[in-house]
């Protein structure tokens, strides 16, 4: 999607226009205004009239439909962000996945049962309107058109509304929302080829127009059933790639009753590359870390008198974790505490490493068989940030809270966050 504007709000709801959806209502008013005036050429200037009240009601039913997944959502405490109108329909963009798969099936569901009542209530009216006239046309289409939407938006591969169903039915049967993600997915890819394939033979050997909108769902479908997949694999590494197997030992341990002078000698002004961190220790134990930046306000007069405990802070007082937490949590950690780093405790207490954010993109990468150039990790350790596409905080922040244990069932009423994108 291109650029867009917030038009208004609909119960809270911000409600957006792609810059895309400018050119649909301009498509659709000229067809169907071009249309209605050969059929009708009573209507007059009123066929373009209603070609764009066609165009209008068409996105409002659009509208609608969102709205019901998002009104649902919100029921189970969920937020919504926003919902966008564009060239394809609508995105309803859900801050939250539901708790258990029954109520995922019932954010899911509310789309298609909207524009099903919809062409009902349509379809009542046509009988209402007397024959041929603009209302009753206008009734006739949208009927028909909110019934194929229903039927449409039920086709069971993400991001419509048929693949949340059927993710929430086979994460059902698994206990696994991972695994829900993953079938609806790939079955999404199918249907978007499916789409693609259909729609360029249809326009290549039938020259049908349509053929040209069906290829372009296809692509739409693929390319966002495929981030779906991306997402859920990223977010199912982030939750089993644990501290251990992340680690570094870039680290120093220096011995605590060294004056401030030997430390920055021996280990500051001589060393040619500073390891992340430092550690001091006396008698066998770990005193704490040592922090660098804390020698320069001292007095150099005092460097000979004063040990490396003046910089040392305890380990209880610095951002740690154990060795068996997983990558989101280590993320949230370093992104709540804003620090450069988190120190890595062995059972027994000892320091078995450290993480920073270049780990933690090199562990996910290893386990995701992505490429890593050294120059970009290299970056990623100086500049301190992961790249800005991946969103890995907000991908750790869900994937930590869609930890749902098997045995709940539709009464459990915590919401769990997912990825961001929703559907079509």
């Amino acid at each position: 999607m291109g650029k867009s504007w917030q038009v208004g709000q609909l119960f809270g709801i911000p409600l957006f226009l792609d810059s895309s959806w400018f050119l649909v209502v301009g498509l659709f008013t000229f067809l169907n205004g071009s249309d209605w005036q050969r059929e009708y050429p009573a209507w007059g200037a009123w066929a373009w009239a209603a070609g764009f009240a066609m165009a209008i009601l068409l996105f409002t039913s659009v509208l609608l439909h969102e709205l019901g997944h998002s009104l649902v959502a919100r029921s189970q405490g969920i937020q919504v962000n926003r919902i966008t109108l564009f060239l394809f329909g609508g995105i309803a963009a859900i801050e939250s996945e539901s708790s258990t798969p029954g109520q995922a099936f019932q954010v899911a569901i509310a789309g298609p049962l909207v524009s099903f009542t919809l062409a009902a209530i349509l379809f009542s009216l046509t009988m209402v309107f007397p024959m041929d006239t603009p209302g009753q046309v206008l009734a006739s289409n949208l009927s028909g058109i909110n019934l194929v939407l229903g039927i449409f938006n039920l086709l069971p591969g993400l991001p419509l509304d048929g693949g949340q169903v059927l993710k929430a039915a086979v994460w059902k049967a698994t206990g696994n929302r991972f695994q829900g993600v993953r079938w609806a997915a790939r079955s999404g890819q199918v249907l978007g080829w499916t789409g693609i394939i259909l729609g360029t033979a249809s326009l290549a050997l039938l020259g049908v127009g349509n053929g040209l909108w069906l290829a372009l769902l296809g692509w739409f479908g693929i390319r966002n059933a495929s981030l779906y997949n991306r997402m859920t694999n990223i977010q199912e590494a982030l939750l089993t790639v644990t501290a251990a197997q992340a680690l570094s030992r870039d680290f120093r341990v220096v011995e605590a009753t060294l004056s401030l002078r030997e430390f920055a000698e021996r280990y500051l002004l001589l060393a040619d590359q500073q390891p992340t961190a430092y550690f001091s220790a006396s008698e066998g134990r770990y005193r704490g870390q040592v922090d660098p930046s804390l020698l320069s306000p001292i007095e150099r007069s005092q460097w000979d008198q004063l040990t490396v405990m003046a910089l040392t802070t305890a380990l209880d007082d610095v951002p740690t974790c154990a060795e068996s937490n997983s990558l989101a949590e280590i993320i949230v950690q370093l992104e709540t505490q804003a620090c450069r780093y988190v120190t890595v405790l062995s059972p027994a207490g000892s320091v078995a490493g450290v993480i920073d954010r270049g780990d933690i993109f090199q562990a996910l990468a290893q386990s995701l068989n992505w490429v890593v150039m050294a120059p970009d990790l290299k970056q990623i350790k100086q500049s301190h940030q992961y790249p800005p596409s991946l969103q890995l905080r907000k991908l750790a922040e869900t994937a930590l809270q869609n930890q749902v244990p098997a045995h709940l069932d539709a009464k459990d009423p915590a919401p769990i966050p997912e990825p961001p994108l929703t559907k079509v």
